[in-house]
């Protein structure tokens, strides 16, 4: 096909993989998420001049042959497959699904350019770009370079000067060459000023089970930033991956330069939009940590108040975040019902193995503040970490069975491309996962990282034995319906009567503690 008649400058594709990431979790239990990355890549872009739309497989449930007709047929000079998740590290057992799309792209229009970006991309790019049947990948967040890939394309579209394109990763015949860094957006609000939601079917998202107990409806959801990055940089996580190499070559440090803020004003703005044009009310802030700075998070409250509109918002929170109460209650206020607290361990020693600093006592005050205000608390749990074994993991199930917060969720220590930990394991030759979809925690090919203590199987089977154990206990139930509803409980059965296919957890599992929990 002539470039003449490629008249849109960048389709942004959303792969598709929900099914394998969640196996029968997929179908109706996890949420469906809008592609809020893609949809931002398309902000800059549209504002920068150029033609844009998105294409997201994921909520269409197109299959790689379907995905291919449909680039074919909007034929852009340019295709972005975009590799995020719902969290930084759901990009990693997104790629799978982004393979699978890029083999129906290359079939369909095999002349067309296609580039890859995400978290996992910039984690690994030039592994990335040997593994991928792509002409280009992203080392960073993605904005600058696909403004200057186009500009080239348009230049030259046989010769283009790629060399200049920041951030870029091509082929000069059997060699890799890698551009000079492209530097993060710090004008969010002349270059970036949020998503564009013309280009998604907000119909198509649902919200996840647990976010919607006792609410009429998981239907339309959103998802969308107030901030970007993170000032934080734990082993186990990855989010710093897009960010790390622009801040370098700014000469920051990228432990906390990467963290960028939204102008409030914006965000209300999008909310309302959201509400008045698409009905939507469950929401999710998908900020890494919302509460670090309580002015911008006091002024997005306040426009939210004065909205009105019966928001059910989640976001995430440190617990050394949640110790503000006069926050809180102007956050409840506002429409946030959920808060998701990285709990981790209740054991010392392994909390101490990863600079986790949070005492049990700390976290019994930051929960009870959380649920003062009326504020529903997600605890996320991590089994599995370096110094974990049988009896450390007991206690940490056994703290959350003693929290007893609304939900929780229980995760296997995961090396992910892009963490100190994912270096780590390379470095020490620890197993990793066959395949990229092994780093979802819900796959059938799950393979945790094994302890100083106990194998990856050993951990898994010790996390499906205890997310069991947490919501099939007569205390969970009767806290749950008592917050929610007596709605909570058939869902809470349906939830429970889907369990996971493992190819890799072991036999042993966690043996109950016969003392009841409290309630």
């Amino acid at each position: 096909m002539s470039d003449g008649k490629r008249s849109l400058d960048v389709l942004f594709v959303n792969p598709g993989s929900h099914r394998r990431i969640y196996q029968n979790l997929g179908a109706d239990l996890a949420a469906k998420e809008p592609p809020i990355w893609a949809a931002q890549l398309a902000m800059h872009a549209r504002l920068r001049g150029r033609s844009v739309s998105i294409l997201d497989a994921n909520a269409l449930d197109l299959s790689p042959a379907e995905i291919g007709a449909a680039v074919a047929e909007r034929a852009p000079k340019l295709t972005v497959v975009v590799v995020y998740g719902h969290n930084p590290n759901a990009s990693t057992f997104a790629m799978p699904g982004a393979r699978d799309a890029i083999e129906g792209i290359r079939a369909a229009d095999p002349e067309g350019r296609v580039l890859l970006l995400g978290g996992h991309v910039a984690a690994l790019p030039e592994r990335t770009l040997r593994e991928e049947d792509v002409d280009f990948v992203c080392s960073g967040e993605g904005p600058y370079t696909i403004d200057a890939l186009v500009a080239a394309l348009a230049a030259d579209r046989e010769r283009p000067e790629l060399a200049k394109v920041p951030g870029l990763l091509w082929r000069d015949g059997e060699q890799i060459v890698r551009n000079t860094a492209a530097p993060l957006v710090r004008d969010l609000a002349g270059e970036m000023p949020g998503m564009a939601w013309d280009l998604l079917d907000m119909t198509r998202y649902r919200a996840h089970n647990w976010h919607a107990f006792g609410r009429p409806s998981r239907e339309p959801y959103a998802a969308l930033y107030t901030t970007l990055g993170c000032p934080f940089q734990c082993t186990f996580c990855c989010i710093q991956a897009p960010f790390k190499e622009g801040e370098a070559a700014a000469g920051l440090d990228n432990t906390r330069n990467s963290y960028r803020k939204f102008d409030p004003d914006r965000v209300v703005a999008d909310i309302t939009r959201l509400v008045v044009d698409h009905g939507v009310q469950n929401i999710k802030i998908a900020d890494e940590l919302f509460l670090l700075d309580r002015a911008h998070v006091s002024r997005i409250c306040d426009g939210l108040t004065a909205l009105d509109a019966d928001l059910n918002i989640w976001a995430y929170a440190r617990v050394d975040t949640c110790r503000d109460g006069e926050l809180l209650a102007k956050m409840r206020a506002a429409g946030v019902r959920w808060l998701a607290i990285g709990i981790e361990s209740a054991s010392e020693k392994v909390r101490a193995g990863v600079d986790k600093g949070y005492k049990p006592a700390a976290m019994h005050k930051a929960i009870s503040l959380v649920r003062a205000a009326g504020i529903a608390v997600m605890g996320n749990y991590i089994f599995g970490l370096p110094e974990d074994d049988h009896e450390s993991m007991r206690t940490t199930l056994d703290f959350a069975k003693e929290l007893n917060t609304e939900f929780a969720n229980f995760f296997s220590a995961m090396a992910y491309p892009g963490s100190q930990l994912y270096r780590d394991a390379v470095a020490n030759g620890w197993p990793l996962p066959a395949s990229w979809d092994g780093y979802s925690q819900h796959s059938r090919s799950c393979l945790p990282l094994p302890t100083r203590h106990i194998s990856g199987a050993e951990v898994l089977a010790f996390r499906d034995a205890a997310f069991r154990e947490y919501f099939d206990r007569p205390a969970y139930r009767a806290m749950a319906e008592r917050a929610f509803g007596p709605s909570v409980l058939p869902e809470l059965a349906r939830m429970l009567g889907q369990p996971l296919a493992r190819e890799h957890a072991a036999v042993i599992v966690p043996t109950p503690d016969p003392a009841p929990s409290p309630a």
